[in-house]
C-alpha cells in the first residue's frame, strides 16, 4: 500500500521507491490536501495554506499545474502498488482520495485516540503509543514555511508530547527507564519549560539510578523558571524532586490515574462524542502551562460554534492537573429563556461549594469576594465561567491565587479582561471539513456517512460547518435511521437561506433563538446596520461600503462594526473588511426581509449600489483615462464613495471588490437597470486586463438586458461593445463581429463618430485574428479617419499606432515604424499609458521583423514593464511571447524558453486559448529540452 508521510519530510513512497514530489510549493499543495484527506479542500484554502496572506496573482494557475503533476505522481505510485490514490475535483474543492491510515498524520492521531480509550491493559496501550510515536521521522512538514504549516506542526507536536507523557509511566513501571530518557531529553530540547515533561524525565532518571542527574535537572529548571518566568516549580515537579531526593520509585500508571478528590467538582458532564478542536485544545494546554499571571483564558466565537462544549471537554481532560477541585458556573449572558446570573449569585454558590455555610457567609458582596479569594489562595483549582456577557460579570470571580486557572467563554471578546487582567484570547472558528465529517460520522454512524459522501458534503455545506447546525441536523438523521442521507441533504438545500431547517423545540439548541439573543443585545444603530447588511452581497464588506449601507460617516460606521465584531456577529478578517458566517448572513437577510418594508429595502439596496457604482466609476477612469466618460446618477444621501490617488490604488480596490461587484450587477438587474449597465461599463477595463473574460461576458449580458429595458441606445452600444471585446479575447471572432456590428448600428443612430470609430478599430482586431490582415489595416485606417473627423486627438494617436501595427502584418515594416513613432510622441504627451505600452510592443514587433533584435528587445521590455505595473496580465503574456520569439530569432533559445514559460503560466491561469500556441513553441523541434 502506498504511504503518504507528513511527520517529517513530505514523502510519497511505494514498496520499491520514494516518488519525486517536485518543488516545495508542489509538496505544500499535497500537504494541504493530505491534512484533510477524503474531504474537499476549496482552492482558496489551498492557496491560503501554501502562500499565506500574500499569494501571487498566478497562485490559482499554479495550483492547477501542481495538482496535474501530483496526479502523475499518484499514478506512478498506483502502478507499483496497485493502489487507487487520486485527486478528484468536486464543486466544494479538490479531494485527495486515500485511506486515512495511509497518511501518517491521521494514523498517528487514530493510534493516540485508541490508546487513550484503552483502559486496564497497559501492555496494549503501550503498543499503540509506541506505534504512534514511531511514525515520527523529524519535524512535521519539513521544509515548508508559513503560518498554516507552523500550526500543523504545533498541533502535531502537542499530540506527540501528550503521547510520550502517556507512554512514560507504563515504560517506567516495566523497567524501561533508560529507553525513555533519550526520548524525553529530545522533547525537552524542544519544550524546555514544560513542567510535566521535566517531572517525567526526573522520574525516568531516578528509575535508572541516576538520582544526581535528576537533582541537577530540577535545580536547573527551578533557576530557569525563576529567571525567565518569575514562577516557582509546580506541585508535580516538586513531587518528582522529592522522589529524587528519597530515591522513591516513579509513580505507576495505576498511581497516575485520577485520585479521589475532596474539593468541589462542579463540572457538568463531558460532551458525548466530542470531536475535533485539536489546535484549540493544544492552545488551552499551552495557556494553562504559561506563567501564573496569564492564567485566565477567554474563548470567544460566533453563536453555536461550540465554545461551551470545548470548555467543558478540556476541563474534564485536564482536571487531574487541578487537585484542589473544579468550579463551574453558567453565567447565562446570552440565554434565550433566563436572565443573566449576577456575580453575587455565583460567588455565593462558589462559597457553598468551598464548604462555607450560610451562617459563615459575610453579608456584603465585597466581603464575600474577599473570602472567596482567601479560600482559593495557595490552591490549584480550575474555574470555568461559561457564557459570560461582559468583563464586569467576570471580574469579581477571578481568584487571586496564581495556582488557579480561569476559563471564560463568551460571544463577546471581553477585551476588558484581556487588557486589564492579561487574559489570553482564543477565537474559536467553525469546524474544518474533516471535523464536520467526523462529527456526522460519530453522531449518525460511519457507515451512513461513507455510503454517501456526497450527501454528507452537501449537509456540511448547508450547515456552513457551524457545530450547532451540524448537531441539530445529525439529531434529525438519527431519528430517521432508514432515510438515505441524501433526503436530509435535499431538505437542507431546498430550505435555501431559511433557518427553519435548524429549528429546535429547545431554545438552547435552536439556531434562530441563539442568534436572536445576540441580536437583541445590540444597540439600535448596530442592530440596524446588522439587518441592512443582509442587503449587501457576499463575500465581505469594506468599511466605506458599510458606512454607505448605514448612511453614516466612516468613523461612526467603524464604531458600529466594532460592536458587531465584539459579539461575533461579524468577523473582521482583514483590516477594515468584514464578513458574515453563512448562517448569520441568512439570519440578517431574514431580519431585513421581516423588519423593513419593500420601500425601505429598496432604499438600502440603492445605497449599496450607489456606493459601488460611484466608486467603481472613479476607479475605472484612473485605470483607463482615455475612455470616454459616461454620466452616472447622483448618489443617495449618506453614501460614501471611495477615492483613489492613482492607478495602483484603483486596481487594488477592484481586486478586493471583484466578487462583490459581480454580485452587485446581479442585484441591480431588473430594479436598478441604470446601475446594472453602468457597473458593467465601470468594471470592463479591470475584467479585461485581469483576463476575467467569462465574467465580462456575464456582466455585459446582464447589462445588455438592462439597457434593452431602458431602451437606451448608448447603453446598448456600450454593452454590446463590452460583449464583443470579451468574445474577441476568448477567440470567438464570429460572435465578436456580430456584437460589434450591432453596436455600430446604435452609434450610427446616435450619430456618434467616436463611437463608430471605436467599433471599426475593434473590428480590425477581429479581422486580424481571422487572418484577414488587409481588411484589418483598412478597418484601422477607417477608424483613424473617423477619429480625425470627430476631433478626438487622443484616440487619433491610438489609431495611428494601430495602423502601424497592421502595416507590420502586411509587411510594411518601415511604414509601421513611422506610424508608431509618430503615435508614441502624441501618446506620451497625453499621458496615455495604455496606448503608449501598446505602441512600444508594436515598435518591438516592427524591429523584430527588420531583424533588429536588440532594438526589438528594448521596445518589448518597455512595454512589458508598463503592462506589469498596470496589472494587465493578458498583454503581459502577449509581450512575453513576443520577447521569446525575438530571442529565438536571435539564437538565444534558453532565454526564449524562459519568456515563453512565463507567458504560458499566465495564459494557463487565464485559461486563454492562445496558451496552446505558446505551448507548441516550447515543444517545437530545436526549442524543447
Amino acid at each position: 500500500m502506498v504511504q503518504l508521510r507528513l511527520l517529517g519530510p513530505i514523502e510519497l513512497s511505494t514498496a520499491t521507491h520514494v516518488v519525486d514530489l517536485g518543488p516545495r510549493k508542489q509538496q505544500a499543495v499535497l500537504a494541504a490536501l493530505l491534512v484533510d484527506a477524503g474531504s474537499p479542500v476549496p482552492i482558496e484554502k489551498i492557496i491560503d495554506r501554501v502562500w499565506g496572506d500574500a499569494p501571487p496573482m498566478t497562485a490559482r494557475g499554479a495550483v492547477h499545474s501542481y495538482i496535474t503533476r501530483l496526479r502523475r505522481a499518484l499514478s506512478e505510485a498506483n502502478a507499483v502498488d496497485r493502489d487507487t490514490l487520486a485527486v478528484e475535483y468536486r464543486p466544494a474543492g479538490y479531494v485527495l482520495q486515500a485511506h486515512r491510515d495511509q497518511v501518517d498524520l491521521h494514523r498517528f492521531r487514530r493510534l493516540l485516540d485508541h490508546a487513550r480509550a484503552t483502559r486496564g491493559d497497559d501492555l496494549r496501550r503501550a503498543e499503540l503509543l509506541r506505534e504512534a510515536l514511531g511514525l515520527w521521522r523529524g519535524q512535521p512538514l519539513t521544509g515548508l514555511t508559513g503560518a498554516w504549516a507552523e500550526s500543523v506542526r504545533r498541533e502535531a507536536t502537542q499530540l506527540r508530547l501528550g503521547g510520550v507523557l502517556d507512554l512514560a509511566p507504563i515504560e517506567l513501571a516495566a523497567g524501561g527507564g533508560n529507553a525513555m530518557i533519550e526520548q524525553l531529553r529530545v522533547l525537552l530540547d524542544e519544550h524546555p519549560l514544560v513542567e510535566p515533561l521535566i517531572a517525567t524525565l526526573i522520574h525516568a532518571l531516578v528509575a535508572a539510578g541516576r538520582n544526581a542527574e535528576a537533582l541537577e535537572l530540577y535545580a536547573e529548571t527551578r533557576r530557569r523558571l525563576a529567571d525567565e518566568l518569575g514562577a516557582d516549580p509546580s506541585p508535580e515537579l516538586r513531587q518528582a524532586y522529592h522522589a529524587a531526593l528519597n530515591g522513591d520509585r516513579p509513580p505507576s500508571p495505576v498511581e497516575r490515574s485520577p485520585k479521589p478528590r475532596h474539593g468541589p467538582a462542579l463540572l457538568p458532564a463531558d460532551v458525548p462524542g466530542f470531536t475535533g478542536r485539536a489546535a484549540a485544545l493544544a492552545r488551552l494546554d499551552d495557556m494553562a502551562a504559561a506563567p501564573d499571571w496569564e492564567h485566565t483564558a477567554v474563548v470567544s466565537g460566533v453563536p453555536g460554534v461550540g465554545k461551551s462544549a470545548l470548555a467543558v471537554h478540556w476541563a474534564h481532560r485536564v482536571r487531574d492537573r487541578f487537585p484542589d477541585g473544579q468550579l463551574f458556573a453558567d453565567l447565562r449572558g446570552f440565554d434565550a429563556t433566563r436572565s443573566a446570573v449576577t456575580s453575587a449569585q455565583v460567588v455565593r454558590g462558589f462559597l457553598a461549594a468551598l464548604k462555607v455555610s450560610a451562617q459563615q457567609t459575610p453579608a456584603s458582596l465585597d466581603a464575600q469576594i474577599d473570602l472567596y479569594r482567601t479560600l482559593m489562595a495557595d490552591k490549584r483549582m480550575l474555574v470555568v465561567l461559561d457564557n459570560a456577557r461582559s468583563a464586569e460579570q467576570v471580574r469579581p470571580l477571578l481568584p487571586g491565587s496564581p495556582g488557579c486557572f480561569v476559563l471564560v467563554t463568551s460571544r463577546n471578546q471581553l477585551s476588558g479582561l484581556i487588557a486589564g487582567y492579561g487574559a489570553q484570547p482564543l477565537a474559536l472558528d467553525v469546524f474544518t471539513d474533516a471535523e464536520s465529517t467526523d462529527l456526522l460520522a460519530r453522531r449518525i454512524g460511519h457507515r451512513r456517512v461513507t455510503e454517501d459522501t456526497q450527501a454528507a458534503e452537501r449537509i456540511i455545506a448547508s450547515c456552513a460547518r457551524l457545530p450547532l447546525a451540524l448537531v441539530i441536523t445529525a439529531a434529525r438523521a438519527v431519528t430517521r435511521p432508514t432515510f438515505p442521507l441524501r433526503v436530509l441533504a435535499d431538505e437542507l438545500q431546498q430550505a435555501g437561506t431559511s433557518l427553519d431547517a435548524f429549528h429546535s423545540d429547545d431554545p438552547a439548541t435552536d439556531v434562530r433563538s441563539i442568534f436572536d439573543c445576540s441580536y437583541q443585545a445590540l444597540g439600535a444603530d448596530a442592530a440596524d446596520l446588522f439587518r441592512w447588511l443582509g442587503a449587501h452581497p457576499r463575500p465581505d464588506v469594506g468599511l466605506p461600503a458599510a458606512a454607505s449601507v448605514a448612511a453614516v460617516p466612516p468613523g461612526r460606521a467603524r464604531h458600529l462594526l466594532t460592536e458587531l465584531t465584539s459579539v461575533h456577529l461579524l468577523t473582521e478578517h482583514s483590516p477594515d473588511r468584514y464578513a458574515f458566517h453563512d448562517l448569520l448572513n441568512a439570519y440578517a437577510i431574514e431580519l431585513h426581509q421581516r423588519a423593513e418594508s419593500s420601500a425601505e429595502r429598496h432604499e438600502v439596496l440603492g445605497r449599496v449600489l450607489d456606493h459601488y457604482l460611484h466608486t467603481a466609476y472613479r476607479a475605472a477612469l484612473l485605470m483607463h483615462p482615455a475612455r470616454d466618460p459616461i454620466t452616472i446618477p447622483d448618489a443617495r444621501p449618506g453614501v460614501t464613495a471611495e477615492t483613489f490617488a492613482d492607478h495602483d490604488q484603483a486596481l487594488a480596490w477592484f481586486t478586493a471588490e471583484r466578487s462583490v461587484l459581480l454580485a452587485c450587477v446581479e442585484l441591480a438587474d431588473g430594479s436598478f437597470d441604470t446601475h446594472a449597465w453602468q457597473l458593467a461599463w465601470s468594471m470592463s477595463t479591470f475584467l479585461d486586463r485581469t483576463g476575467a473574460w467569462h465574467d465580462a461576458l456575464s456582466v455585459h449580458e446582464q447589462a445588455l438586458a438592462a439597457a434593452g429595458r431602458l431602451e437606451d441606445h448608448r447603453a446598448l452600444a456600450y454593452s454590446r461593445l463590452g460583449l464583443a471585446l470579451a468574445h474577441t479575447r476568448l477567440g470567438d471572432t464570429d460572435a465578436a463581429a456580430t456584437e460589434y456590428r450591432h453596436a455600430l448600428t446604435h452609434y450610427e443612430q446616435l450619430e456618434d463618430l467616436t463611437g463608430q470609430a471605436h467599433i471599426h478599430s475593434n473590428l480590425a482586431r477581429v479581422f486580424e485574428q481571422q487572418g484577414h490582415h488587409a481588411e484589418a489595416l483598412s478597418s484601422a485606417e477607417h477608424a483613424l479617419r473617423l477619429y480625425r473627423a470627430a476631433g478626438h486627438q487622443l484616440w487619433e494617436a491610438r489609431a495611428i499606432s494601430a495602423v502601424g501595427w497592421y502595416h507590420i502584418a502586411v509587411g510594411n515594416h518601415r511604414q509601421a515604424l513611422d506610424h508608431c513613432r509618430q503615435a508614441l510622441d502624441q501618446l506620451r504627451k497625453a499621458g496615455d499609458r495604455d496606448g503608449e505600452s501598446a505602441t512600444w510592443d508594436s515598435l518591438g514587433h516592427a524591429h523584430h521583423h527588420q531583424r533588429e533584435y536588440d532594438q526589438a528587445e528594448t521596445c518589448y521590455r518597455r512595454a512589458l514593464a508598463m503592462h506589469q505595473q498596470d496589472g494587465d496580465r493578458y498583454n503581459e503574456a502577449l509581450v512575453l511571447t513576443h520577447l521569446g520569439d525575438n530571442d529565438k530569432a536571435a539564437g538565444q533559445t534558453s532565454a526564449a524558453r524562459s519568456h515563453w514559460r512565463r507567458a504560458l503560466t499566465i495564459l494557463t491561469d487565464l485559461r486563454h486559448p492562445t496558451a496552446d500556441d505558446v505551448r507548441s513553441r516550447l515543444q517545437a523541434p530545436g526549442t524543447s529540452s
